[in-house]
């Protein structure tokens, strides 16, 4: 499960523009790293994207073994960097090599409008890893035309046609995930985890047959695998060597292989060896079996997540996106962090859920602050900012889980942001200074303690199955803001100043409040277009939060909807009674995942989370258009050159920066392309 920014503080950078050299098609030299104080995180801006970078701090400490683990994890994440343009849409690789090829051999008018659109057309992209927007779900839509595409094609030898071309520019597979209510989901969701004629029912009827050797560790059935009906028969594509994507996780292998050989510790090497066989073989047991060892592997200076993972991109919550995250861990703030997994025990016990739902023994949460080396898949370019795994329910109550914050991630947000558009949807100077003051601080908090204390909190029911069986497609943004509502219930309490966490909690809280609310009722509104319904998981979960607790408290007056010179703000009246409303909340998601309760989800997200106000968004679209910082964020990846000697052996490892964002992307699809493009 993953955390992204919120708006809060990720939202308004000014960004330069890149370029590279079309003409050779060979991209621009990466520089050194420089020191922070001079460090360039801005690379460019264009459409609704703003592209950064950021640092790896720590480097220079690893010993020479550790910098080889990093590299090596690195390379092994970027190898399968392609299975997640695939699993996205099948048309997305045959789209981008066209495109590309298009762009580093064309040689005609580069200074029309025309070629300026198809540029930046490219960079989206690019950036959504295939041609669907990363958060909205909406396929991306070009401003050029498909004759000036058919010139460019023509001029350049390139091919493309058929379905590839046309759906492009028509309404074909339209949404990547639907999440619509009464729909069929699989049907209409363009991802490219099922076949063109597998609908809910086959989903469901298929999975329905699948039973786990022990109930009470039920495996993650549909995690790695694509569902397809050939003559009318519904099976799996399994993802493994020598299966689907086998040509890449051959290359995924290894690279986990020269890992394993400079592991820090034995549990280490142990847990990638156990990686290693999940590859080879595709056996969800062994998933399982992975993902214990992972857990208990907490020492050493390096961890990663690599797989598999995620689930909110399958309509129905089964199949998992292909991501990695490298990651060097921060003592210093790591430690002073660890104060929560410490106390994790104590916040279960004081949670405003029912008993019954609470876990006895709150067992193996560890939280680390981390710095991240690299990123691929659905971890880039747009990046999670917290991250708690595994996801297995069984293994988090039995054995654990890991949460970590993306330190230099979060660094590098905050040091390429302004606070012009902070000042327009606060309601007063105090809410202003309240931020400007206390907000990183809040917003760190608030990843700990969903990460941490959220993820790792409540227990089913006896006989419950998994959310993903019960909540269906509302299971993850069930989570989600289960989650949120854990850490915003502990946010305002008294016992963060107890842990020497903050030196005024009342302070911190009402920053984190007053965030949460102005963020999920009216400024993530800048990033749908006006008549647009929220669909994004995330999105979803802050604006249903936000929309109950505010509907709930309008008897006191908690949250006062306020008009000033013809501008709408939500003021917080009484911060006391809105924690209160928090824990109402936390208590009705945590039973509702805990009794498997389809019809309450469906009535909470579907009621609060979907249909957005419109003439309060119409106002905040208005209201937004004197700022040209992009709503959305993403990064480049460091590049990590190893130095060899005569003998092939690495002597040492550089860190150097991309200079252009179009540069890394045409150095990754020369030197990690390892699937075919139709698969």
């Amino acid at each position: 499960m993953k955390l992204r920014f919120l708006l809060s503080v990720a939202f308004m950078a000014t960004l330069l523009f890149g370029c590279v050299d079309s003409k050779s098609g060979k991209t621009m030299e990466t520089s050194e790293v420089k020191s922070s104080e001079t460090f360039n995180y801005n690379v460019e801006q264009f459409a609704d994207i703003k592209v950064l970078r950021y640092q790896i701090p720590g480097w220079e400490g690893l010993s020479l073994k550790e910098q080889k683990l990093v590299y090596y994890l690195t390379q092994a994440g970027l190898s399968g960097r392609d299975i997640m343009w695939d699993q996205n849409y099948r048309h997305n690789l045959t789209i981008r090599k066209a495109l590309e090829n298009v762009y580093t051999t064309y040689n005609g008018d580069k200074f029309g409008d025309d070629w300026k659109a198809f540029e930046v057309y490219l960079k989206r992209v690019w950036f959504s890893n295939g041609i669907h927007h990363h958060y909205s779900n909406d396929k991306l839509t070009p401003e050029f035309s498909s004759d000036y595409l058919k010139q460019l094609l023509a001029s350049t030898n390139t091919t493309l046609e058929g379905e590839a071309f046309d759906v492009i520019f028509n309404e074909a597979d339209s949404k990547k995930v639907n999440q619509g209510k009464g729909i069929d989901n699989v049907g209409l969701s363009a991802v490219n985890f099922y076949g063109p004629n597998v609908t809910n029912a086959d989903v469901e009827s298929f999975y329905a047959s699948k039973k786990s050797p022990n109930p009470e560790k039920p495996l993650s059935f549909g995690l790695n695998s694509q569902l397809v009906k050939e003559n009318g028969v519904v099976k799996e594509r399994i993802y493994k060597s020598g299966g689907l994507y086998g040509s890449a996780i051959d290359e995924i292998i290894k690279w986990l292989e020269l890992a394993k050989g400079v592991a820090e510790n034995d549990a280490q090497g142990n847990a990638l060896g156990i990686l290693i066989d999940y590859y080879k073989t595709g056996d969800l047991q062994t998933w399982d079996d992975y993902n214990v060892a992972w857990t208990n592997a907490t020492e050493g200076n390096i961890d990663y997540i690599n797989s598999f993972v995620e689930v909110y991109n399958d309509p129905l919550g089964y199949r998992g996106s292909y991501e990695t995250i490298v990651q060097i861990n921060d003592f210093d703030m790591s430690q002073k962090m660890k104060v929560l997994s410490d106390n994790a025990q104590y916040f279960e016990d004081n949670s405003s859920i029912m008993d019954a739902h609470k876990k006895a023994n709150v067992v193996g949460v560890t939280y680390k602050v981390v710095n991240v080396a690299g990123e691929a898949g659905d971890a880039s370019p747009s990046t999670p900012i917290g991250v708690n795994l595994p996801n297995a329910n069984w293994i988090r109550a039995a054995v654990g889980s890991k949460s970590v914050s993306l330190g230099n991630i979060t660094q590098a947000y905050n040091n390429s942001t302004s606070s012009g558009r902070l000042k327009e949807f606060v309601h007063d100077e105090e809410e202003y200074e309240l931020e400007e003051k206390h907000g990183q601080l809040a917003d760190k908090l608030h990843t700990a303690l969903h990460e941490v204390i959220g993820h790792a909190s409540g227990v089913l029911n006896p006989g419950v199955g998994e959310t993903k069986e019960t909540l269906k497609n509302y299971a993850s943004t069930l989570e989600e803001g289960r989650a949120d509502l854990v850490a915003l219930y502990f946010l305002y309490d008294s016992k963060l100043q107890e842990l020497d966490l903050v030196d005024d909690w009342k302070a911190v809280g009402k920053a984190a409040f007053d965030g949460y609310i102005r963020n999920g009722l009216m400024m993530q509104l800048i990033r749908l277009n006006l008549g647009d319904d929220v669909e994004e998981a995330h999105m979803r979960n802050r604006q249903w939060v936000s929309a109950w607790v505010y509907e709930k408290g309008k008897a006191d007056n908690v949250i006062e909807k306020v008009t000033k010179d013809g501008k709408t703000y939500f003021n917080i009246n009484d911060y006391e009674k809105l924690r209160v409303l928090f824990g109402d909340l936390l208590r009705e998601t945590q039973r509702i995942k805990s009794e498997g309760d389809y019809a309450a989800v469906e009535a909470l997200v579907e009621g609060y989370g979907v249909k957005v106000d419109q003439a309060i968004h119409a106002e905040v679209l208005e209201r937004n258009k004197q700022f040209t910082s992009a709503p959305y964020s993403g990064f480049v990846n460091p590049v990590l050159v190893a130095e060899k000697n005569d003998a092939g052996e690495i002597k040492s490892i550089k860190v150097t920066q991309p200079e252009t964002f179009a540069g890394q992307m045409l150095d990754y699809s020369k030197d990690y392309n390892f699937l075919p493009e139709v698969n």
